[in-house]
Parts: structure tokens; sequence; C-alpha cells
């Protein structure tokens, strides 16, 4: 947990802000490739944080780690197969951020192969460096998060697709439960090795790509 460290805080804010965006522009943006047209109606596909925001979620985002953003609101009506558009749109998010970490830590790799080589390091890329790692961290933390297949997370959703209508329905219907149960696991740190071992598999394995890019390139 990030407790009341005002300096990481406001590091942690703008930060959050663009994981949280991104990752609920995503949904938007694929259900209305899939032809629904609600989430343009309602002002989702911007990048502007004020049209995604949920200020609890938010908040705990910030200082849990863990958090969300409103629910872009979807009509699957106008999706060819419900299930699989749903599972789809639920995806998109994760997926905005495992693309955003996944650029931040190239840039970061970059950075550190230019440093290298021409010895400039230092102070620049050094804080440079820490700032996308934190970014990296902060949307896997996102991504894993939400991949938990339980109601309302993304992760129930994309299990949905695979699940008989009958349970998917059913497990639906605790989402209220569900999501207590989250927020006490989040705010009591119970989570974080959970959620740490998930982000860090996923980060070595980005890590060990993007050193077979370089070597490739180099």
């Amino acid at each position: 947990m990030f407790g009341f460290d005002w300096k990481t805080i406001l590091i942690n804010v703008p930060i959050t802000l663009v994981a949280l965006t991104g990752h609920e522009l995503a949904h938007a943006w694929v259900s209305t490739k899939l032809g629904d047209p609600t989430p343009r109606m309602q002002g989702r596909l911007s990048w502007n944080p004020l049209h995604h925001l949920d200020l609890f979620g938010t908040l705990m985002m910030i200082l849990t780690g863990f958090g969300w953003a409103r629910a872009v609101e979807i009509n699957p009506m106008y999706y060819k197969d419900r299930k699989k558009g749903t599972a789809l749109v639920s995806f998109a998010g994760p997926f905005a951020n495992f693309l955003m970490a996944f650029a931040a830590m190239l840039i970061y790799a970059i950075l550190f192969i230019i440093g290298e080589k021409t010895g400039i390091g230092g102070g620049f890329i050094g804080i440079a460096g820490s700032l996308l790692y934190i970014f990296a961290f902060r949307n896997l933390c996102l991504m894993v998060f939400n991949l938990i297949p339980v109601p309302p997370l993304d992760g129930s959703k994309i299990l949905g697709m695979f699940l008989p209508n009958r349970q998917y329905y059913a497990m639906m219907q605790y989402q209220q439960i569900f999501m207590v149960i989250l927020m006490v696991l989040c705010l009591t740190g119970i989570f974080s090795n959970v959620i740490g071992t998930g982000v860090n598999f996923v980060f070595n394995g980005i890590m060990h790509v993007i050193n077979g890019l370089v070597n490739v390139v180099l």
C-alpha cells in the first residue's frame, strides 16, 4: 500500500488518471466498434479523465494501488453475439493497460541504452526511468486486478463467454456482495501479494521480450 506519503501520492495522481482513463476509453472504443452508440452518446470516447473517473475508485487506486473508474455503460443488444461482444469489450480495458505498460518499459529500455552509449545518464534518465517504471507498474496492477474473474471486474465477463448462461447470470446477481468483499480486501492489503505475484510475472515476461528485441536490434 502507498499510505499517506503526499509526495508519492502527487506522483501517482497523473499516472493513475492516465491508466484509468486509457482503460475506460478502450472499453468505450471497442463497444463503439461493435456497433453500440451508447459510449459515444455519453461522451466516453475521450481522453478527458473527468469523463471516466469515479471519485472513490480513484482514491482507492492512488492510496492502495487497486481501484476503478466509472464503468462504461454499454448495450450488448447491438452486438451480433452479446456474450462474445461483452467479453471483448471487457478484455479491451486490461489489454489497454498492458499496452501502456509495455510502451513505458520499452521507452525506459531505450533511454537506458541511450544513456549507456552517450554517457548522458544522470538525473534526467534516472527520474524519467522511475516515472516510467511507476507508470508501467500501475498499469499492470490495474490490468491484473481487473482480470480477476469475479463480478463486477472485467475478468468475470471474460469468463462469462465460456460459462453457460444460467451460471453466468447467477454469478452476476452477486455483484454488490463481491464489490464489498473486493473493497475490504483492497483496504486491508490482503490483495497485495496476490496482485504482486501476477504483476511480477507479467513484468518479467515483458522485460524478457524487450531484452530480446534489443538484442536483435543491437
